[in-house]
């Protein structure tokens, strides 16, 4: 895959562009601490019918960190920005966690660059202050090896982590390696992002999906946004955590395909 990049609000932002290029457009914007290699299997299903574009939110992966305070603002203005660069008109959004407050804003600020959402594992409202205050103050005294371990029990299930022992250290790796003021930034921006009025008012349509056992953002949790937005559907993948395109990237494609097919997003 040829690195690709764009000089965007101040950063460089790292992204990629693969598929079917006359296909309808499909962009994932992934969680805290992960890059865009969390959709590689995904991607990989979904290739031969759609365009499918991913992408380094700035201060994670090969992405630009810049010295703006972070808010979930500011990441939907980067995503923006690399639509219009891509000369993207409309687009599906899958967000993941974090991704997920990134899709719900974009479609507050610019309805009209979204034909829909599929909102993963995420919601308007994540944590309370106290918890991120608590795992920013972590990594600033002791880096991210200090929450290493304990978010990797929280995105992935026992299960994966018990058999897949070579890609749970691959993915501990990608965790502890992203930058301390990437990772605490965004934490902020989660710490003080409450989406809940306008992600109410949503008129598009919305595909929430969880994973049954993700300890981040519960399936309760995500079902309370998908009652709180107007005909949106809510799917639970069985015996998931927090990160359904590393653990069931062929069910969460079809889920996605299916979601666009059936609401002739294509």
């Amino acid at each position: 895959m040829t690195l690709k990049v764009a000089k965007l609000n101040g950063i460089h932002l790292h992204y990629a562009d693969h598929g079917k290029q006359d296909g309808p457009v499909v962009v994932f914007s992934n969680s805290l601490g992960t890059d865009l290699r969390i959709w590689d299997d995904v991607v990989a299903h979904l290739s031969s019918d759609y365009r499918l574009i991913t992408y380094d939110k700035r201060g994670h992966g090969l992405s630009g960190i810049g010295d703006q305070p972070y808010s979930i603002e500011l990441h939907t203005r980067d995503l923006l920005a690399l639509l219009d660069h891509l000369q993207i008109d409309r687009a599906v959004i899958c967000g993941l966690s974090v991704g997920g407050m990134i899709a719900q804003h974009i479609a507050a600020m610019a309805p009209d660059r979204i034909s829909g959402l599929v909102l993963c594992d995420t919601a308007p409202k994540i944590g309370d202050a106290a918890a991120w205050n608590s795992r920013i103050d972590a990594i600033e005294k002791g880096g991210m090896e200090a929450i290493g371990d304990a978010v990797i029990a929280r995105w992935l299930t026992d299960d994966y982590r018990a058999t897949q022992t070579a890609m749970t250290a691959l993915y501990h790796t990608m965790l502890v390696r992203c930058p301390v003021a990437g990772y605490g930034g965004t934490c902020a921006a989660i710490r003080d992002a409450d989406l809940t009025e306008n992600t109410a008012k949503i008129d598009l349509p919305v595909m929430c999906v969880a994973g049954s056992v993700d300890l981040s953002t519960p399936p309760e949790l995500v079902g309370k946004m998908a009652a709180l937005v107007p005909n949106a559907g809510f799917t639970v993948i069985e015996n998931v955590g927090h990160l359904p395109p590393v653990e069931t990237p062929d069910q969460l494609a079809g889920i996605i395909d299916t979601f666009i097919r059936e609401n002739g997003l294509g």
